[in-house]
């Protein structure tokens, strides 16, 4: 028999299980990980929301508090936000289970280049976040309470406002990942630097729609969002630029 010939059934029947036998494994070590994340941070969990609730409470007068319409929203809202922040808290350890299931199928360069983009989507996540914590959100709930019309009392839900304050995070989160979406895009070839640089004035446009979209109805906070936006895509085409040019591949001026 030729030592060259292709497998047969049962040599694939057994890879096939084999696979999926590990990708059970690294399921279960990420659902784990977020388990064990999730149970250290209950007894915290009264303590986080009231952390997450300081920059609304910041711009609120005096007196001003969240309240609670259903009855076990004191109990279910703490116990989700502990939940969503053990998830972004074990978001390392998760990737790191899906980059050791699908390393060894890789090339030797592909490694070299995926290994990066992975860590540097997860650093720019981290660092969305903080800015939505940091820049966004003090400024959404500064326009916000500086709106209230005179004889309206602002008292928002505890469930509302941890359902805004996931939605603006997540979308800051995802907007600081512009580099790593250039640079994917660039590096398989599916753009060049030279048709983004083309499309720039289209790029800033849906960039605008983006902010306009996930930011309440005022400019400082669009902008907020839009501006960074505009900038990383200057920066993941910068990139992607001398990347190309040191693959020794074309790249129009």
């Amino acid at each position: 028999m030729n030592g060259d010939a292709a497998p047969g059934p049962a040599e694939e029947s057994a890879s096939l299980m084999a696979h999926l036998l590990e990708l059970r494994a690294r399921l279960l070590r990420a659902v784990l990980g977020v388990v064990l994340l999730f149970v250290a941070l209950l007894p915290f969990a009264d303590t986080l929301y009231t952390t997450m609730a300081e920059p609304l409470l910041r711009f609120l007068p005096e007196g001003g508090q969240l309240i609670a319409i259903d009855v076990a929203s004191p109990f279910l809202a703490p116990i989700k936000l502990a939940f969503f922040s053990a998830l972004l808290l074990a978001m390392p350890w998760v990737l790191y289970q899906a980059w050791a299931f699908i390393a060894p199928g890789l090339y030797r360069s592909e490694k070299r280049l995926a290994l990066p983009l992975l860590l540097a989507a997860v650093l720019l996540f981290y660092v969305g976040i903080a800015f939505a914590w940091g820049v966004l959100l003090p400024a959404v709930f500064a326009f916000l309470t500086a709106t209230v019309p005179d004889g309206v009392a602002m008292m928002t839900d505890i469930n509302a406002y941890l359902s805004f304050v996931l939605v603006m995070a997540l979308a800051s989160a995802f907007a600081f990942e512009m580099p790593v979406a250039v640079l994917v895009a660039l590096l398989l070839g599916w753009v060049t630097p030279a048709q983004l640089a083309e499309w720039r004035g289209y790029v800033v446009v849906l960039i605008a729609i983006v902010a306009a979209l996930v930011t309440p109805p005022d400019g400082v906070s669009m902008l907020l969002l839009m501006i960074p936006m505009w900038l990383l895509f200057e920066l993941g085409l910068l990139v992607g630029r001398l990347l190309l040019r040191g693959r020794a591949q074309p790249v129009d001026a």
